[in-house]
């Protein structure tokens, strides 16, 4: 056991978040997205659901300030300019959360999947909310304030 890492953050999922550098990319996704076979490392949560994984990830994880869109949610097919009420609770979870709290914008469906397959590690939770998907950019850790 560690302290002050949230329980559901699986040993490789902590690996990974350490592992990533300024500028990659996760992508938290539902139970239907198509993890294992999108392309980059899968790591599962089964059991967790999209926004617990989210909120656990933003404790430890800074979203990126030097760009436009540092979270991006799949648009609602048919429907781009529907806000499904998961998304709501992404864009909650991220203006309590965040250390640099961003608004999120979204991808088409396809454009999505393309993008997921560019980002470092997918993690599959067992989501079952449609459109329960979102793409995190990791931000900058800033240096502790030296004491002079």
């Amino acid at each position: 056991m560690l302290r002050n890492i949230p329980p559901i953050l699986s040993p490789a999922l902590l690996y990974t978040l350490r592992a990533m550098g300024h500028g990659d990319e996760i992508v938290i996704a539902d139970a239907n997205f198509p993890a294992e076979s999108i392309g980059p490392d899968c790591i599962r949560l089964d059991g967790v659901s999209a926004t617990d994984a989210l909120a656990a990830i933003l404790t430890l994880t800074p979203l990126d300030k030097f760009v436009d869109d540092p979270a991006l949610t799949m648009q609602v097919v048919g429907d781009a300019a529907a806000i499904p009420p998961i998304v709501a609770q992404f864009q909650t979870i991220i203006d309590a959360t965040a250390d640099h709290p961003a608004q999120i914008a979204t991808l088409e469906r396809f454009d999505f999947y393309d993008r997921a397959r560019e980002a470092y590690a997918v993690v599959q939770t067992g989501e079952r909310r449609l459109y329960g998907n979102i793409i995190l950019k990791k931000g900058v850790i800033a240096p502790e304030p030296t004491a002079g």
